[in-house]
This record gives structure tokens, C-alpha cells and sequence, in this order.
């Protein structure tokens, strides 16, 4: 992430539950009220996942809460968001989920140059072995590093 770029939530389950493939940057519609929970952080997407329906692509299961501040025109907070992106990138997208097993996830939310943005991830499901074996890595990782500070200090 460059300048101008302010992180508002990670999926850090998606990383760990799939493996990603490519990951596109997206543009997101949303309201005024839903804008201000945003900045706030209010926002939940613990199963979130995208579809893509007549050449469009829709964001499901994003819970963004209702700005208590707010008069009547609050929005509602499970309804489904647009996902703003190139046509050519939609085709490539389409043509990747009707595969067997492809999947769209929301991997972050952020703030760039003012607006928000999704990074969403083509991803494909892990099986247990395969979350063992990232374990595994990590711990390995862990431990070497771990050595080289004492060898070092």
C-alpha cells in the first residue's frame, strides 16, 4: 500500500481458510450514513463473499451498522454493495469462479486518496493438510528467527 492509504479492516481468516490467486482493487457504492460507519470501523465481514450477476459484481454478507447519529434516511445494514470494475476484469473474474472451486473474498477494506476500496481475492478453499503445513511453515519461521536474535545478542 502506498500514500494516501489508511487500512480500515482485515481479513486475516481469509488468508488462512483460502489460498488467494490474484487480488483485484475495487471500488465499492455505498450511501452517506454507510460512509461515516466506515470511518468509524463499524463494519463486520467475518463470511463476507462476492458474486458476480449480469456482468456485475455484488458484495454479499457485509454488515455495516447504522450511524446512531443519523435521522430516518439510515441504510440498511445488510443489504448488498456494488462492487465497482473494468469490464475486461469482471470477464476474466466470471470465467475464473464457473471453474470449479474458485471463490470471491473480501481480503481488506481501505481508505484510498478519500474513498474506499475493497481488495477482493480470487480464492480457492484449503483443505486441513494444507492450513497444517502453513502452520508448520510459520512455526519453522518462528523458531530461525527466533536463534538468529539469540546468536546475535
Amino acid at each position: 500500500m502506498s500514500e494516501g492509504v489508511k487500512i480500515i479492516a482485515l481479513n486475516r481468516k481469509a488468508r488462512h481458510d483460502y489460498s488467494v490467486d490474484e487480488s483485484y482493487e475495487c471500488g465499492i457504492v455505498l450511501m452517506g450514513t454507510e460512509i461515516k460507519s466506515f470511518r468509524d470501523g463499524k463494519i463486520s465481514f467475518p463470511d463476507a463473499w462476492a458474486e458476480v450477476t449480469e456482468g456485475e459484481v455484488w458484495l454479499r454478507s457485509l454488515r455495516i451498522s447504522e450511524n446512531p447519529f443519523s435521522s430516518v434516511f439510515n441504510h440498511d445494514p445488510d443489504r448488498k454493495k456494488k462492487l465497482l470494475l473494468n469490464k475486461d476484469e469482471i470477464k476474466r473474474i466470471t470465467r475464473k469462479v464457473d471453474e470449479k472451486g474458485y471463490t470471491l473474498i473480501p481480503l481488506s477494506f481501505y481508505f484510498k486518496n478519500g474513498r474506499v476500496k475493497v481488495e477482493l481475492g480470487l480464492c480457492k478453499g484449503k483443505k486441513a493438510y494444507d492450513k497444517r503445513a502453513d502452520i508448520r511453515e510459520r512455526d519453522i519461521k518462528r523458531e530461525v528467527s527466533r536463534e538468529f536474535r539469540q546468536k546475535l545478542g
